[in-house]
């Protein structure tokens, strides 16, 4: 693996003191309808609403005076724009972050409060990479993408550190899966710790770019569409490095859910658990909601970001939009 447990371990020490460790909570609720104990990992109580922190701080961490001197660059989908603005700001680096139209004004909005130059550009991920790497070939900004780069995944894997000692006899982690980064980081930690604990990915239908390219067996391009699951959106690089051999080879299993099951899971998280998540942290719960993962043992699922929109959230909880054509009404 070009990750180990040995640099996430190394990464953990990096980020002391940058990260908030994230409690890991039993829920009754889910624990009662499944028959085996589910646990949630509150990541989106992350600082910046999102796991993405993680990464983001041990890369910048990494930097030399050098390259600091120059700022950073990334494509995102909000989170890690959020993250890398975030770190980049406690250190006193310029920050860069470019995105599709695709991308929710209030993720716009409060990566522009942390003083990070936004760019919009285009209509997918893809797109925005493509402004990002214009801004390194001419400008000289060090690029620190969003997922696949051996810091980010270092950074992202930390958190499974956490999951296997808060529940050290976890039988399976479910993990929102999008470019691979805290899926590859987590599965690396966990499996690292206990090989037989399952890691089960979770996206949403609408454009899984990393479930078309593992069922391809290479990366492939895929449509960005609308979901509610925004930031599970944009697609892995042709030129994948890092993201999708890991994934391949370290999760048991790839699971698409419908609109309706990530909603219903937004829903469950606010009306059961008295938790706010967007979609893409809301997909295990959607998961094993819709039936689409059967428990076998204790279990964790990984909320992994809170930064919806909340005239959305309250269209969600109201039961007034389902999908994504709805949320773009």
């Amino acid at each position: 693996m070009p990750v180990t447990l040995q640099h996430i371990r190394a990464a953990r020490e990096r980020i002391a003191g940058k990260v908030e460790r994230t409690p890991c909570v039993l829920s009754q609720s889910l624990s009662e309808r499944t028959g085996s104990p589910v646990h949630l990992k509150l990541e989106h109580h992350q600082t910046t609403g999102a796991f993405k922190l993680r990464g983001a701080s041990n890369a910048i961490a990494a930097l030399s005076a050098k390259e600091r001197s120059r700022g950073v660059v990334a494509a995102s989908t909000g989170n890690h724009g959020r993250a890398l603005a975030h770190a980049a700001k406690l250190e006193g680096i310029r920050a860069v972050i470019c995105m599709s139209k695709l991308v929710p004004q209030n993720k716009l909005d409060a990566i522009r409060r942390l003083g990070a130059d936004v760019r919009i550009v285009g209509n997918s991920q893809d797109d925005a990479q493509q402004e990002v790497d214009r801004l390194v070939a001419e400008e000289g900004l060090v690029m620190l993408p969003p997922f696949d780069h051996p810091g980010i995944i270092a950074g992202q894997g930390t958190l499974g550190l956490e999951i296997m000692e808060q529940v050290p006899d976890t039988a399976a982690v479910l993990v929102p899966l999008s470019g691979g980064g805290l899926a590859s980081g987590v599965a690396a930690a966990v499996k690292g710790v206990s090989p037989g604990t399952k890691v089960i990915g979770i996206s949403m239908a609408l454009g899984a770019a990393m479930k078309a390219s593992l069922d391809a067996g290479r990366p492939v391009q895929v449509e960005e569409l609308p979901t509610l699951a925004d930031s599970l959106g944009g697609g892995i690089g042709l030129d994948n490095q890092l993201t999708f051999a890991m994934c391949r080879d370290l999760l048991d299993d790839v699971v698409l859910l419908a609109e309706d099951d990530i909603a219903a899971g937004i829903r469950h998280a606010y009306e059961q658990e008295r938790e706010i998540v967007e979609g893409a942290g809301a997909v295990g719960m959607g998961a094993l909601l819709a039936g689409k993962v059967s428990t076998n043992g204790p279990t964790v699922l990984i909320l992994s970001g809170r930064n919806i929109d909340m005239a959305l959230h309250r269209r969600i909880v109201c039961g007034e939009a389902a999908t994504a054509t709805e949320r773009a009404a």
